[in-house]
């Protein structure tokens, strides 16, 4: 999500500008998010890198949201890993992706995703996902359609999602409802769709010429909810980069799987589990 956001106050520092000047206060901005400035790179050098998003939430370090991104082709293109995706870990063990975060750090989380790619993932991004209210809030809520009726309450995570049926303007703990739902017969794969949903949405939004007079307050709330080994140079060209390209989403191919009683996305990567003859296929979107 806020990486989402940083794509679109890219796309919008180019087309609305003026450039310098905000790009300058999106560097001060951003100083805290990055840990030094000795990774600095020329800003073509970006094309060869894929960068790594986790969102961790305020109750645990598990990555409930994660996905890759990189600028190539004229196309900024997102990978989204479903965070019951089945790892095999030479060092942990089988655990699910949304664990390795939480079990083995970043390099971990790099490490795995990139063999589940089967290309190098070289960069992160962590996100503290309660700033998805802030930023909805800053940004006056999103308009999304609902799809369903979403019900559901977890005290353990202090959620709650009340959600009715139609297009609405979702702000603060409805947005963060919405984006977090999980509970009906697509799991983790519909929860998916609406991340995309919501990211395309806000490129819309942030594109908007009327919404430069909120880039300070969104720079603020990003530099104080991100932690990256991008450096502020770096993450300039990045999202200046992004203006010009379009967004791509995909998931990470597999399948539903089950295993010591619990259910995993099996990576269609992962050939030691073939897939049982006659298995239903899943829906794709």
């Amino acid at each position: 999500m806020l990486l989402g956001l940083g794509c679109g106050v890219g796309l919008s520092l180019l087309v609305t500008g003026p450039l310098p000047q905000l790009l300058g206060s999106l560097m001060a901005g951003l100083m805290k998010a990055a840990p030094s400035v000795s990774s600095l790179v020329a800003p073509l050098g970006l094309n060869q890198h894929r960068i790594l998003v986790m969102g961790t939430d305020h109750v645990a370090a598990n990555t409930d949201v994660m996905f890759t991104v990189e600028v190539v082709d004229g196309s900024t293109r997102l990978t989204q890993v479903p965070r019951d995706t089945f790892i095999e870990s030479d060092r942990y063990g089988v655990l699910k992706a949304n664990a390795l975060y939480a079990v083995g750090g970043v390099e971990e989380a790099k490490s795995q995703v990139s063999r589940l790619l089967g290309i190098p993932v070289d960069r992160y991004v962590l996100i503290n996902l309660d700033a998805v209210q802030k930023l909805a809030d800053a940004l006056g809520g999103v308009e999304v359609d609902v799809p369903k009726r979403m019900y559901y309450t977890d005290s353990r995570q202090d959620l709650y999602i009340d959600l009715y049926p139609g297009v609405q303007v979702l702000k603060g703990e409805a947005l963060e409802g919405f984006l977090r739902y999980r509970n009906d017969e697509l799991g983790d794969l519909g929860r998916m769709e609406r991340q995309q949903l919501v990211l395309r949405e806000v490129f819309r939004q942030l594109a908007q010429p009327g919404t430069v007079a909120q880039y300070p307050a969104l720079i603020q709330l990003a530099s104080e909810n991100v932690r990256t080994d991008l450096s502020p140079v770096e993450l300039g060209a990045l999202l200046s980069s992004m203006g010009s390209t379009k967004l791509s989403t995909s998931r990470l191919a597999g399948r539903l799987f089950w295993h010591d009683d619990l259910s995993y996305w099996m990576p269609d990567v992962n050939t030691n589990y073939p897939d049982p003859a006659g298995e239903a296929e899943l829906p794709t979107f």
